[in-house]
């Protein structure tokens, strides 16, 4: 059955670009992310869901200038490569128990938490404070090791394990079970290799919130090879990052197509925003979000994965969409 055949509907249109979000649209790094953004809130004493949920689908260096007080312009840049080589050594941190992890960090987050109170406000990106000693004695982050950060994460990460298992069980049996293992590596999405596969050099390019250290990072672990065309968060051409659609534009430019002629695949909100302004045709993936979180937001099509996408090379030059729904 092919996978028209599987979906009530399909559409047909053509397009002369494609242009891909990374994270989230080709590659899957969500454990690793939130895990580098979960450290970050440690460190500024803010609660880390909110953190995580604030920070999706924008550039880091946005992020780190509304989130880290005091941070001058011209230290963003360096903030941004620390930011980002700390979500890769977290990618490439070996698989390890989440149980082991909850316990080491466990009584580690109760001396944290003891002497100060970490507490959810109307607006997210304000530190939290009841302390007049300085920054760096109050930031808890401060004073740990990476190995400790990434315990400590391991806590506050729901998407990352193999299975859940109860904290309760100290059976002696424990052991003869399976492990519960945290994996944050890097990963390709489903149908992402075949689409890539099926477009010819020149046809496409990728336009990421990601600097280039993240977005070559992570393209390179998955063995997707990295477009001619790759707009970064740091090109110094871009003033604006996602939700605005220079991105996508300056991506469009640099490929010689019309925006109105390209063909948009993104995963967040504020990236599918981007896509929408941008004039493009806007595919959007419910691979990092739930369908209901992404519908409404202009998108022409909302699909599971990028299977349900086939695109041919015409004579003519043109690329023809299928989408499956």
């Amino acid at each position: 059955m092919s996978t028209e055949q599987q979906y009530k509907q399909a559409s047909i249109f053509t397009a002369d670009g494609v242009l891909f979000d990374m994270d989230g649209t080709l590659t899957d790094s969500i454990a690793a992310v939130e895990a580098a953004w979960t450290a970050k809130a440690e460190e500024l004493n803010l609660e880390p869901e909110e953190v995580i949920r604030a920070t999706h689908g924008r550039r880091a260096s946005d992020n780190l200038m509304e989130l880290v007080p005091g941070l001058r312009k011209e230290h963003v840049e360096r903030e941004v490569e620390k930011f980002e080589r700390s979500i890769l050594a977290f990618a490439d941190t070996p698989p390890h128990s989440r149980k082991g992890s909850f316990s080491s960090a466990r009584s580690r987050q109760s001396s944290i938490t003891s002497g100060s109170t970490r507490r959810s406000s109307i607006a997210p990106m304000t530190p939290v404070s009841n302390s007049n000693t300085p920054d760096i004695a109050r930031h808890p982050s401060f004073q740990f090791s990476t190995t400790d950060t990434l315990n400590l994460t391991s806590l506050k990460l729901s998407k990352t394990s193999v299975s859940e298992v109860a904290v309760e069980d100290e059976s002696p049996f424990a052991d003869e079970e399976a492990e519960d293992l945290i994996d944050m590596s890097v990963r390709i999405l489903p149908g992402v290799r075949k689409m890539i596969n099926s477009l010819p050099e020149g046809k496409y390019a990728v336009a990421t919130s990601g600097a280039k250290t993240y977005c070559h990072g992570c393209l390179n672990r998955t063995g997707i090879t990295i477009p001619k065309v790759c707009v970064t968060a740091d090109d110094a051409r871009l003033l604006r990052g996602k939700p605005f659609p220079d991105p996508f534009l300056l991506a469009a430019s640099d490929l010689g197509i019309a925006p109105t002629r390209a063909v948009v695949f993104e995963d967040s909100p504020s990236g599918i925003k981007a896509g929408v302004a941008s004039g493009a045709t806007v595919i959007a993936v419910c691979t990092s979000h739930t369908r209901d979180k992404i519908e409404n937001l202009g998108a022409h099509f909302v699909v599971d994965t990028m299977d349900q996408v086939k695109v041919d090379h015409m004579e003519d030059g043109q690329l023809r969409f299928t989408v499956a729904y």
